[in-house]
């Protein structure tokens, strides 16, 4: 019986050795068929694209034209007013009354909040009361002076007596001048009670009311009453790219139109720029005075500045949907003289938005692939389609036929 035990328990790994070759064949199988499978679709793609770059491709073509002498430049710009500033009270006291609110249109000169000073009243009127009291003592200084100025002549009295007076006299004087100068001070201070409107323009804010302590900044800070902006000219503020900077100068014109209004213009006048460009924005910021009479444009409306720009003789444009942006550079696919494509480097100039200038690379009378495909290569055969499109103007691309 140990024997038959010993015999089973020697049979058994030659079984499972037996099974395990068993599923090993058919795992084998399977695993051979999904490699070939997949070594199959890869080389079945690579035949596929070199197939596909031995076809012939059907491409529009275009050719580089003159750009128009003169191009629309848009660009967006924020209004502010031409001067703007905070109204303050220039003596202490309580508002009395205001007479304009918010919106309102006010001329210079006009008449804005009166405030009650009593302290400034009263220190007038003692300042006035020494005044009166510097010219009585300055006549009697004066008379005195005349008499002994004439008694020293006849030896009636000293020298030193005359001195005195005549001394006296000069203080007196001093002293007249003194009062007048105080009175003066307190009548400014005084003339201050009444606010009026430093220039022409529109009240924006009003930060007071009547029975206000008005602080004129002699004991804290100071409170301002109304805040007031000029908008006889508006200040049209633009960014203009660097590539532009330099056609862009004072006294130049441009249409300013704003997206509330689209149906009128508006002409501004380039008065000045920073003189600077922006290392993070690459542009120059430039103000144009527009002459706002109607009182239509307010601070802070979003408008746009149209500038016609001259451009270079001899500058050539392409669309950019003709341009390739790949690792190699920027390129563009010209057809020779026997339907073959040859990528050609070129170096950009300004963008125009739908067309782009070149700067070099490709000349007139060459063909470039107005849309390029990715799969683009050097030597690929090509068919060129004709295109029904004629040119407009002399800023449209023209299209071979």
């Amino acid at each position: 019986m140990n024997e038959t035990n010993d015999k089973e328990s020697k049979d058994e790994p030659r079984a499972v050795a037996h099974w395990r070759r068993f599923l090993l064949i058919p795992g084998l199988l399977v695993f051979g068929a999904i490699f070939t499978a997949v070594l199959h679709h890869r080389i079945g793609r690579r035949l596929a694209v070199a197939a596909h770059s031995l076809e012939v491709e059907n491409v529009s073509v275009v050719r580089p034209a003159p750009h128009a002498p003169i191009t629309n430049l848009s660009l967006p710009a924020t209004m502010q007013a031409y001067s703007e500033s905070l109204v303050y009270a220039r003596t202490s006291g309580y508002l009395h009354a205001w007479y304009f609110d918010i919106g309102a249109h006010v001329k210079k000169g006009r008449l804005l909040a009166t405030i009650d000073s009593p302290e400034v009243d009263q220190e007038l009127l003692q300042a006035r009361a020494a005044l009166q009291q510097a010219k009585a003592n300055l006549a009697l200084a004066k008379v005195t002076n005349v008499r002994y100025q004439a008694l020293i002549k006849e030896d009636a009295v000293s020298k030193q007596a005359a001195d005195q007076y005549a001394a006296n006299y000069a203080v007196q004087q001093a002293d007249l001048l003194a009062a007048e100068a105080d009175v003066n001070r307190l009548e400014q201070l005084q003339g201050f009670e009444k606010v009026y409107a430093p220039y022409s323009g529109i009240i924006t804010e009003r930060k007071t009311e009547v029975g206000d302590l008005i602080n004129a900044g002699n004991a804290g800070a100071a409170q301002e009453l109304f805040r007031i902006a000029g908008i006889a000219v508006i200040r049209v503020y633009v960014t203009v790219p660097e590539s532009f900077s330099r056609q862009i100068i004072p006294g130049s014109s441009a249409t300013v139109i704003v997206t509330e209004l689209p149906n009128v213009r508006y002409t501004g006048t380039v008065v000045r720029t920073d003189n600077a460009i922006d290392p993070a924005s690459r542009t120059l910021l430039t103000e144009l005075d527009v002459v706002n009479s109607s009182g239509t444009l307010l601070p802070g409306l979003y408008a746009e500045v149209h500038f016609q720009v001259p451009v270079p003789a001899g500058s050539i444009v392409l669309p950019t949907s003709s341009v390739l942006f790949q690792a190699e550079g920027t390129q563009v696919g010209v057809v020779n003289d026997r339907n073959r494509v040859e990528l050609r480097k070129v170096s950009l100039g300004r963008d125009f938005g739908n067309t782009v200038e070149i700067l070099s690379g490709v000349g007139p009378d060459d063909r470039v692939i107005a849309n390029p495909p990715d799969y683009l290569v050097d030597g690929m055969a090509v068919s060129v389609r004709a295109s029904t499109t004629a040119p407009t103007s002399l800023s449209d691309l023209r299209r071979d036929r």
